[in-house]
């Protein structure tokens, strides 16, 4: 074998090497020719034209992106700490390399500025009870801003919304104050119960003459039941009546 067939056969390796490109399945190749984008190619083999085609990797699976903590002050002027997360994916890889420098920057930026406008609409009642709303609202508002970088925000959800210490024991006592007032409306409630059936109670007993004096032994036998050193005589309820007649 010759050194020159050596030399072209290396160079042909070098070329196949160059020229043959293998993409995921999850993956797009955004190829330039000469600084012109042609589209994006892919999954699988591609093959580039060595030193004129450039190719661009993306990704095009689901990005879970963390939003840092934002300061943000309620309509109704309480300080918080909000922070979310943003879950997006490319759908358009050509407007991701093209239209914008750093798509995955881009996006967190924009997550934080929308974060903190959105939550500072709501007053703090608001943030913390409607947080569904809240999360389509940010999906919403996000979604269509990144739009033109061909990036589609499939979900965002709040994580944590820190509340100042002293507004979190102010809220603490308005619990405690509230628990207090339910537990005495009910023992309210129970004690009017309790002496609506006493009084029906005593209304059937005075019907019935014969009751009374069933329940006066039954008490009797209570009493005598226990181990006491009180010795109690029955004393007739009819001396009661001949004293009330007179």
């Amino acid at each position: 074998m010759t050194i020159s067939t050596i030399v072209i056969a290396v160079l042909i390796i070098i070329f196949l090497s160059s020229a043959i490109k293998i993409l995921n399945e999850y993956e797009r190749a955004v190829v330039f020719r000469l600084g012109r984008v042609i589209g994006a190619k892919g999954p699988g083999l591609i093959i580039l034209i060595p030193f004129i085609d450039k190719m661009v990797k993306v990704s095009l699976r689901v990005v879970t992106l963390d939003v840092p903590t934002q300061d943000v002050i309620t309509k109704d002027n309480v300080s918080v700490k909000v922070d979310a997360v943003v879950y997006f994916r490319v759908v358009d890889p050509v407007k991701a390399i093209v239209n914008v420098e750093d798509y995955m920057y881009a996006t967190s930026q924009i997550s934080q500025t929308t974060l903190r406008s959105i939550c500072g609409q709501e007053e703090l009642d608001g943030l913390l009870s409607k947080r569904e709303e809240i999360n389509m609202k940010l999906q919403e508002v996000i979604d269509k801003e990144t739009d033109a970088w061909g990036v589609k925000v499939t979900a965002v959800e709040l994580k944590r919304i820190d509340l100042p210490d002293n507004l979190v024991k102010a809220m603490a006592r308005q619990a405690e104050a509230e628990r207090e007032r339910r537990a005495k409306v009910i023992a309210a409630e129970g004690e009017y119960q309790a002496a609506e059936k006493l009084v029906q109670a005593a209304q059937l007993l005075s019907k019935n003459p014969v009751s009374i004096q069933l329940r006066y032994l039954e008490t009797l036998t209570t009493i005598g039941n226990q181990n006491a050193k009180t010795i109690v005589f029955p004393f007739p309820t009819e001396i009661m009546e001949i004293f009330k007649n007179k």
